[in-house]
């Protein structure tokens, strides 16, 4: 067996791979342009043409194929061999035979893979590091593909003391449980604040903004939400950073932040956008 299927076998990851399979179904143009709108916007450009793209963690593959629509040649790499299948799935289906972009399975946590890689104009690795579980070395890794003066476009669970704790519970609780009481324990554990926030819509007669959070979820990232839930719900390993924790780890290591959304994001991702410092 693959380290990734006994880690699986031990219940002591998710199987984000097959989660991302099932999104795959529901993928259409309207999200793949959602994505390509939230990558220009963070890495403030117009395009990518001309440029490389490494995706660290690729899962669903939809950021990689973002990329490679904007016009970058990219590199997708996953733990999971099931993401790697998405990311080959969405090449076949959008870019057959595309000599442009490359998908493999391989590891953030080895720095060897990562660095015989070359170099990259944009590294990018959204709500991956953090559940690899070792962090703090995956995020010195993901700077090392970074080209002087390149980007390295990062999403990190924000630390929330004792909520993030119980969220880890929960999330090892899930892996740990038959997978015939996975979805009904994920319903039960987001019920209480999905009840919170329907009355709350009724009591305020803004039942129909509760209902668009259900229906046009997809407009943030171009993800579906039950997909997002059940890869919160399930997504172990899982570790927490604060932001100036973020910052102050790459400022150690020659980059400089240019962008960062971390306002009102509660046990969401902060995301941060450095640029590799030129040597002088």
């Amino acid at each position: 067996m693959s380290s990734h299927a006994i880690e699986i076998a031990q219940g002591e990851r998710f199987e984000f791979g097959k989660n991302w399979g099932r999104f795959l179904a529901v993928l259409d143009d309207e999200r793949i342009t959602r994505a390509e709108e939230s990558l220009k916007a963070m890495l403030e450009v117009e395009d990518l043409e001309g440029r490389s793209f490494l995706d660290i963690g690729s899962g669903s593959g939809l950021f990689s194929l973002a990329a490679r629509r904007l016009g970058a040649r990219v590199h997708s790499f996953d733990f999971d061999p099931h993401s790697v299948a998405c990311a080959l799935e969405l090449r076949r289906r959008y870019f057959p035979g595309d000599d442009r972009w490359r998908i493999e399975e391989g590891s953030a946590l080895d720095a060897a893979y990562v660095q015989s890689l070359g170099e990259f104009d944009v590294v990018y690795s959204w709500g991956v590091l953090h559940h690899t579980g070792d962090m703090w070395k995956a995020l010195d890794n993901a700077r090392l593909p970074v080209a002087d003066g390149g980007k390295l476009f990062v999403a990190i669970y924000n630390d929330q003391g004792s909520r993030s704790s119980r969220w880890k519970w929960v999330k090892r609780t899930y892996n740990d449980l038959p997978r015939f009481l996975r979805p009904p324990f994920a319903l039960v554990t987001i019920a209480p604040q999905e009840l919170k926030a329907l009355t709350r819509s009724l009591v305020t007669l803004k039942v129909g903004e509760y209902v668009r959070t259900w229906t046009e979820y997809d407009k943030n990232r171009g993800m579906s939400r039950w997909r997002d839930i059940i890869d919160w719900v399930g997504g172990y390993p899982y570790e927490v950073a604060k932001p100036e924790e973020i910052f102050d780890f790459y400022r150690e290591r020659g980059f400089g932040l240019t962008k960062m959304k971390c306002g009102g994001v509660g046990l969401g991702c902060n995301e941060f956008v450095f640029v590799k410092n030129r040597p002088r």
